[in-house]
């Protein structure tokens, strides 16, 4: 991962130059010319380490010192997540916060005594995958202690158990994605959940976040995937039952998928996998709004016709994603004539994708179309679906490239009922909008369905805006602030698939009310009695 951005250099796209003309046009400003070059991370500047010798000594002893590190690299690697806010940071050369040292056990046994150790020693634990956290998940906060470490899972990457005859398969967190696909795929099988982080991110970071992938539509999100977690806290290991259903009281499992790192470390998670699919077939259509779309949606859902991955832009990130990809070549005049004849020249885009075996795909897409005709949509071919799976992955890389330019570029998600969306999405994007009209920065909110649910949706908003020079930071949490608030007004979550971090905790007493606040505390206290696992996460300062 660059340490100053997302991915890897060679994955990255420059920005052309009419996506620089079309980003100045709308939003009325001439972007700026990325640095003519950039320092490396030695020039970041980290407070000292305060790990003490002690506690040193006991790490040392839990996982081999080779696997406690304090150096400059390490230490920054595991310093942020990919927040906005975050990157901000590691741009402006300093951090008020990183790790004392990042900390690399190789399995439950040395993660135990990892803990342990900094019980005893009064030392903060904060559980590190991939470092993808976009709500300040991963911050080394130390809380009431003297330091803090990263816990780095990523050697604890096996597979423990794959029951094909099950269709499961248990694992350990630090697992990266694409490398549980190709383990997964040499028998066949798949998980199929494909976050946007999906090359950067681990099963762990999936299960303690609450993770939504692409096709979560279709196939679940990660807490639908998980059958069992085990998970080694301070207190000692909470193991649920590796069996398909239970009437056994609360679902321990469920305190523990998305728990964040508060109570323990996750492992250890046994998921549901599947036969990897024969058949792709992935397509674009257009409806005349949005409001028509989601209805549309609705109804797709509830009727059991949706497709795998559902995506549906508003006018605006619809007008936005057609101009980016823009080539004013004949066929995509023709293109809009014909939508223009079909009234639907301003109309919004939906992106379907369906996976399976031949047969299924051709069953599923046949009765989606079907229902998508009768409500008014008008089929765009399989270019822009295809066009789409192809960059999924890559948006991430856009937002760099905006920022390099002196651009605010930021995305942020809730989920509601069917009947409060459409107020929802007016609010939502209202509230963004005025907050950076308000800071002399107007700027442009874009928004998208990207998880059907028969009671509700998710809504997906991207807002990007010129930066507020010397003042980033402000201007952001301004917009943010702004959308957390519209976002409880509205009834909605404060969060559908990123998780709480710190970013979403001062909404948590609305979103769990006071009495489910206490009981989470209750909670940590008996497993975490010195209040080590990742302080100023999930929870709200008392």
């Amino acid at each position: 991962m660059r340490w100053w951005g997302w991915g890897e250099d060679h994955d990255a796209s420059p920005l052309s130059a009419r996506a620089q003309e079309l980003v100045g046009a709308m939003l009325g400003v001439e972007p700026s010319a990325p640095p003519a070059e950039r320092g490396g991370p030695e020039s970041v500047a980290l407070p000292a380490p305060a790990l003490d010798a002690p506690a040193r000594t006991a790490l040392d002893k839990a996982v081999g010192a080779e696997h406690v590190l304090d150096d400059h690299a390490a230490r920054l690697r595991c310093a942020a997540g990919r927040s906005y806010p975050d990157l901000v940071r590691l741009r402006s050369g300093a951090l008020d916060h990183a790790p004392d040292a990042v900390v690399r056990p190789a399995d439950e046994a040395q993660v135990a005594a990892v803990l342990a150790a900094c019980a005893q020693s009064g030392v903060a634990v904060v559980p590190f995958g991939g470092g993808t956290s976009v709500v300040g998940g991963v911050d080394a906060v130390r809380g009431a202690h003297h330091a803090a470490i990263a816990l780095d899972l990523t050697r604890m990457d096996r597979v423990l158990d794959l029951d094909p005859k099950s269709l499961t398969a248990r694992v350990e967190p630090g697992l990266m994605g694409p490398e549980l696909e190709r383990r997964l795929g040499n028998a066949g099988l798949t998980l199929g959940h494909y976050p946007q982080s999906f090359e950067y991110s681990t099963v762990g970071g999936w299960v303690a976040t609450r993770s939504a992938g692409q096709a979560s539509t279709g196939v679940g999100r990660i807490d639908e995937l998980v059958q069992a977690v085990r998970c080694q806290t301070p207190a000692g290991v909470l193991d649920t039952r590796d069996v398909p259903a239970s009437a056994a009281g609360p679902s321990l499992r469920e305190l523990v998928v998305g728990s964040e790192g508060v109570l323990g470390v996750i492992t250890a998670a046994t998921l549901h996998v599947r036969d990897a699919p024969r058949a792709r077939r992935y397509e674009a259509w257009s409806v005349g709004t949005f409001a028509q779309g989601a209805e549309a949606m609705r109804r797709l859902e509830q009727a059991g016709a949706h497709p795998d991955v559902c995506r549906l832009s508003d006018e605006a990130e619809t007008q936005l994603t057609a101009a980016m990809g823009s080539s004013g070549g004949r066929a995509e005049r023709l293109g809009r004539a014909y939508l223009r004849l079909r009234g639907q020249e301003e109309g919004c885009l939906l992106i379907a994708g369906f996976e399976g075996s031949d047969d299924d795909v051709i069953r599923r897409r046949g009765r989606f179309a079907e229902m998508l005709r009768a409500a008014g949509g008008v089929f765009l071919g399989e270019r822009w679906g295809q066009a789409w799976r192809h960059g999924r992955f890559a948006a991430p890389y856009l937002r760099d490239e905006l920022m390099d330019r002196g651009v605010m570029v930021d995305t942020l998600e809730t989920a509601c009922s069917w009947s409060a969306l459409g107020a929802t999405h007016d609010a939502v994007g209202a509230a963004i909008g005025q907050a950076l009209a308000d800071r002399g920065t107007p700027g442009l909110v874009m928004c998208h369905v990207s998880h059907l649910y028969s009671s509700g949706a998710s809504l997906y908003f991207t807002f990007i805006a010129p930066q507020e020079r010397g003042a980033e930071l402000d201007q952001w949490r301004a917009a943010k602030t702004a959308a957390g608030d519209a976002i409880e007004a509205a009834g909605a979550t404060i969060t559908h698939h990123h998780a709480v971090g710190r970013d979403h905790a001062p909404w948590m007493p609305t979103e769990v009310g006071p009495l489910g606040l206490e009981a989470l505390r209750a909670l940590k206290t008996r497993l975490d009695p010195q209040a080590i696992m990742n302080p100023g996460k999930l929870l709200p300062d008392a």
